[in-house]
């Protein structure tokens, strides 16, 4: 794991995270999910779900938050926080989708901490290698 050892900034990305919820769109699912992603300089980058009528344009909370901190030059992250559940109520823990684990291989090392969280006091911590091990990289090209 990354060297943060600070459960505060846990808690903190895990309270962003809740946040984002209330944003989610998603009228055909009604599954919100919120993110929120530490970066290397101490900020963080929110995300939500954004469903689209035509599936394949949806986009997932996590892709959201990466896309949004990639757009404004931040490349290298520390941590992020997913949380999730029907109609924007959190009853367990939500991991990343295939898709959102590939983009974190983009950005992220194998040893990126993925905090899937019921609350701030309640989560687990994963790391991408974890979740997707024998991943595809760009050092694979």
């Amino acid at each position: 794991m990354t060297n943060i050892k600070n459960n505060d900034i846990y808690k903190k990305l895990i309270e962003e995270a809740i946040k984002m919820l209330d944003f989610s769109y998603v009228p055909y699912s009604n599954f919100h999910v919120g993110a929120a992603l530490l970066t290397s300089e101490d900020e963080i980058y929110t995300g939500c779900n954004i469903e689209n009528s035509s599936f394949g344009a949806t986009n997932c909370a996590e892709r959201t938050a990466i896309f949004k901190a990639v757009s404004e030059g931040k490349k290298s992250f520390k941590a992020i926080a997913i949380v999730g559940g029907p109609n924007g109520k959190i009853k367990d823990f939500c991991p990343p989708c295939g898709i959102c684990r590939q983009v974190m291989t983009e950005f992220c090392s194998k040893d990126f901490p993925i905090i899937l969280a019921k609350s701030p006091e309640e989560y687990i911590v994963k790391t991408l290698d974890e979740l997707l091990s024998m991943s595809f990289t760009k050092e694979d090209m």
